[in-house]
């Protein structure tokens, strides 16, 4: 690759100076709250200068909706990729999934306006690009969940997975969803997939948006608690599946 112009890593460096006045700006005021003027104020600089980089409120709100997916999906995958000797006393033998799905809340925790910008209120008027950016970081978080949860499975195996009688609009519509991972899901395990999603999503949720602070420092115990209850039950679907 050819090395970068003057120019091309000082446009990189303003780029970057201008997503990390945006994050400060949603980390002190919520995602609502972002404005091109104010970031442009933060830094010294004109809103019209700031049109080079960025041309409109909804291209910069883009780009940082995509960090933060990228961001989460590195952190869930840092935390399986910890080998199991290394993990924190007691965790050597916790399954993957639930490694997985702790990196997940902990990222959301400690990052809860930039969790809140990806699955709090839509922000007036924005509409992410057609299969774009946005679209490839949340597929890349679902790679990263269905490896977990059928990583060892064969495509018999999947498509014998045990659920509730899908109707027939429903299967037709889960057949003509797009594929996220190293292969096309059939129709029962994307469903399943859907539902262990919700499980583990909406407990994230409850939690950082404090409706589960009544639990204080136990939280931490429910989730894990939740999300090996989650696993025996895909495990016991998936069993079955195996034995055939």
């Amino acid at each position: 690759m050819a090395t970068p112009t003057l120019r091309e890593r000082r446009r990189a460096a303003a780029t970057q100076e201008i997503l990390d006045a945006a994050e400060r700006q949603i980390a002190e005021s919520g995602p609502a709250a972002l404005s091109l003027r104010a970031v442009a104020r933060d830094l010294g600089m004109t809103v019209q200068a700031l049109y080079h980089y960025f041309p409109n409120r909804d291209a910069l709100v883009t780009v940082l909706i995509t960090r933060a997916y990228d961001d989460l999906a590195d952190a869930v995958q840092a935390a399986v990729a910890v080998p199991p000797a290394q993990r924190a006393p007691g965790d050597a033998d916790m399954p993957r999934l639930v490694i997985a799905a702790e990196g997940y809340r902990r990222w959301a925790i400690a990052n809860p306006e930039r969790f809140h910008l990806l699955y709090g209120t839509p922000l007036r008027g924005y509409a992410a690009p057609v299969d774009g950016p946005t679209t490839q970081a949340t597929r890349r978080m679902s790679a990263v969940f269905e490896r977990e949860l059928f990583g060892d499975l064969t495509d018999g195996q999947l498509a014998a997975i045990e659920v509730p009688l899908l109707s027939p609009g429903f299967r037709a519509f889960l057949d003509g969803l797009p594929y996220y991972g190293s292969g096309r899901l059939p129709a029962p395990a994307t469903a399943l997939l859907m539902s262990a999603w919700g499980q583990l999503h909406g407990l994230v949720v409850l939690e950082v948006f404090g409706h589960t602070g009544f639990l204080g420092e136990h939280q931490a115990e429910v989730f894990r608690m939740s999300m090996l209850k989650l696993l025996e039950d895909v495990r016991g679907r998936t069993n079955t599946a195996q034995g055939r």
